[in-house]
This record gives structure tokens, sequence and C-alpha cells, in this order.
């Protein structure tokens, strides 16, 4: 079979959740408002940051720069899904999918960093309590989430590249609801060894590195916690970094399912249930883990 490189005028099927009918109205509806959750749950954290001064410290700040990450990583697959569902049309053209890749990865990376940013503003503030506001200035901060931005597009575009080079032929079905890289190299008619290679390699890279930082950091600050005398000193130690441990463990755990559910299971279904968690449920999740576990939180959105 002949293999041929794509332009904007072909398309892809995205096969999506479920072929049956009659589930396709309850699922639009649940992803509807699982969307409109997490775009009112982000809102409002930004706007809460935003209004109130007594949150303009560097927590809050990463804080709200992962509000505006986690809308648009999930605006990035959940508005195409829930299109393709209500207008009964599967298709994306080979443009939009190459747009998505790259948003896909781009705000997916952009969490990644940000969690470890966040883990070594934690370790400071609970380590360093003295030096936090010099080591933690303003410049600092904003220098970054400018670095974490400029790594995420990095590795976006690299990934738009791989699949700009990929070689498709006459089978164009994805059995995902959005352009997943693993799929798209499935469907690959050309060698795909080296685009492997590649993936694995960032994957290390910008997997390994802001992994290593949050297990360091939390390694250091359950060993301050540890020394700490009273019980009470330890809980209000601890419960400044509750709400980032809960985020971490709640997307690195469905991140890690994504993965463990491709590679052990020959069939998609398990990794399109996981992906389900990671695009959808976790951005949705993390304002309410944040605004419920954090009272400055609360008190602003009271006001």
């Amino acid at each position: 079979m002949e293999a041929y490189n794509l332009t904007g005028t072909f398309e892809f099927l995205l096969l999506g959740l479920s072929e049956d009918p009659e589930l396709q109205p309850i699922l639009f509806a649940l992803f509807l408002l699982i969307y409109l959750f997490t775009v009112l749950g982000n809102v409002l954290i930004i706007l809460a940051i935003s209004s109130d001064s007594n949150l303009h410290t560097p927590m809050y700040f990463f804080l709200y720069n992962l509000s505006l990450s986690d809308i648009g990583f999930s605006s990035t697959t959940v508005l195409k899904l829930m299109i393709n569902m209500q207008t009964h049309n599967k298709s994306i053209t080979y443009a939009a999918c190459l747009t998505q890749v790259s948003f896909f990865f781009l705000f997916g990376c952009i969490d990644n960093l940000l969690l470890a940013v966040m883990a070594y503003d934690r370790w400071v503030a609970i380590c360093h309590p003295l030096h936090y506001q010099v080591l933690l200035n303003p410049r600092l901060c904003r220098c970054l989430i400018i670095v974490s931005f400029c790594i995420s597009l990095m590795d976006s575009q690299v990934h738009c590249l791989i699949v700009s080079q990929l070689k498709f032929c006459t089978h164009m079905s994805i059995p995902h609801f959005f352009c997943d890289v693993p799929e798209l190299l499935k469907l690959a008619c050309s060698d795909t060894s080296i685009s492997n290679i590649v993936r694995f390699l960032l994957t290390i890279i910008l997997g390994f590195l802001p992994v290593s930082g949050i297990i360091y950091s939390y390694y250091k600050i359950i060993s301050s916690i540890v020394r700490v005398p009273s019980l009470l000193g330890k809980y209000k130690a601890f419960s400044t970094c509750g709400s980032h441990l809960s985020v971490v463990c709640l997307f690195y755990g469905t991140g890690i399912g994504v993965y463990l559910s491709s590679t052990v299971s020959s069939s998609s279904r398990e990794s399109i249930v996981a992906s389900v968690m990671y695009t959808m449920v976790v951005p949705m999740m993390n304002p309410f883990i944040y605004s419920l576990r954090n009272r400055d939180i609360k008190k602003a959105l009271q006001k």
C-alpha cells in the first residue's frame, strides 16, 4: 500500500469513546458539565487571586498560571470532542490535528513544570521561611513562568514536527477522542523508530527531571516537618503543602495510568478511560482541591 504525506485537505476520523448512539447525549451532557465546572472553577481561582491583594504571593502567582494552563489543557481536547458529538461528525482536518497536538503538549508540559516549580516554592516556604521573599522574588517568579512556557513550547513544536513528518496510508481512523501522538504513530506507514526515540528522550527529560525535583523538595519538606517539636506545628507546616501534594498525586497518577494502560494492554479502551481522567477530571479537580483545602482562597472567594 502506497504511503503519502498529508496536507490540510485530508482528514482523520476520531472514533471517540463510544459508537452507541444512545450513549451520545448522556456523554455529551457529562462532558459539558465537566468542562463548565473546569472553566468556572479555574476562572474563580484566577479572579480571587487577581482581586485579593493578600494573595499576591509567589504561591498564588504560580496557582494563577496553573489555572490558566488547566483551562487551555481541557479546552484543547474537550471542545472538539463535544463538537463532534453534537454534529455527529467525527472528522478532524490534518491541520486541526497538528494544532491539537501542539496545544495538548504545550499546556500539558506547562502543568508538569508548574507543579515542580510549586514544589520548590513550598520547600522554600517551609524550610527557609525567613528567606522566602528574597529567594522567590517577583523577578525570579516571572522568569520561572517564562522558562516553563519556553520549554513547553519547544516540547509541543517537537511533537508537532514528529507528526508532520509521518506518512499515512488510506486507514485514517484514530481510536481515540483526540489526536494522540502514540495512536498517530501506529497509523503511520513510514518508519517511526526515530520518532519513538525522540519521544522517549523527551519523556525522560521533561518527565524525570520535574518529578525528581518534586520528590527532592518533599523529601526536604518532610525532613523539616519531622524536626518540628509540636503536633500543631507539624500540622500547620504540612497543611501549607497538602493541596499541592494532592494535585501532584492526581496529575501524575492519571498520567502514569495513561502510559501504563497503553503499554500493558493492546486495547485502546483502557487508554481512553485513563485519558479522560488525565485530560478532563484533573483540570476540573484542581480548583476544588485548592479552594476546599485553602482558607485564604475561601476568604477571597467569599469576598
